[in-house]
């Protein structure tokens, strides 16, 4: 299941970001690759254990937190902090599957990573080419999202960033665990979710049969969840 989660951030702190973005120091990014990926990657990162990487990680965090459809759609548990990756022209990130294990930093938490995602902080029109496509059951999916905008997906999924033709392309990037690992349950939770929402907006949310099905909602999320 892939997410289009619009506006995580405003026009506003997308601007506010891209000022210390814009002159951050980036490092080469096969530096946090792993054996296979580094013969795929060419992007650059920032170091996730200064700033500004720390405190505008902390800032999507929290607005994260406050998104119900990030909420609904992830039922987070665990969440590695975002980190920052940067393409210039020529730069890609070639076919890979995400590491199925990952310790947070400074923790010694193991997170499995059920979900990434990929926060763009580059309009479309900034550069050519950096489409992030996903496969699926479906096929190949394209996701190039206006800045500020999210896109959630399974971590299993093979996934690459095309090579950039022109300008430059950030984004933020991060791995969550789940409370409900299995991906279909997911699916289901969040579209049944959805419809409990879209009744509640039409009949109230004291209507029997918006509280029975929301009733049914919680019931699976006890049945299914593993928190941690």
């Amino acid at each position: 299941m892939l997410v289009s989660i619009p506006q995580v951030l405003s026009p506003d702190e997308v601007g506010q970001f891209r000022t210390y973005l814009d002159k951050a120091d980036w490092q080469d990014g096969t530096s946090t690759a792993g054996s296979i990926a580094r013969h795929v990657k060419k992007n650059q990162q920032l170091d996730d254990t200064k700033e500004p990487a720390m405190s505008l990680g902390n800032h999507i965090l929290r607005v994260l937190s406050q998104n119900p459809i990030f909420v609904s759609a992830a039922l987070p548990d665990k969440i590695y902090p975002p980190k920052f990756n940067c393409y210039c022209e020529a730069q890609t990130y070639g076919a890979h599957i995400d590491g199925s294990l990952m310790q947070i930093p400074g923790t010694k938490q193991t997170l499995r990573t059920d979900l990434s995602a990929t926060l763009f902080l580059s309009d479309p029109d900034e550069y050519d080419g950096g489409e992030l496509s996903i496969e699926t059951q479906y096929g190949t999916q394209t996701v190039k999202l206006p800045a500020g905008d999210m896109v959630l997906y399974p971590s299993t999924s093979l996934h690459q960033v095309s090579p950039v033709t022109r300008g430059v392309r950030m984004a933020s990037f991060f791995w969550l665990q789940s409370m409900v690992k299995d991906a279909q349950q997911r699916q289901i939770l969040f579209e049944l979710d959805r419809s409990v929402q879209q009744l509640a907006a039409e009949l109230g949310e004291a209507h029997q049969e918006v509280v029975n099905l929301s009733g049914t909602y919680h019931n699976l999320i006890r049945q299914w969840a593993t928190p941690s």
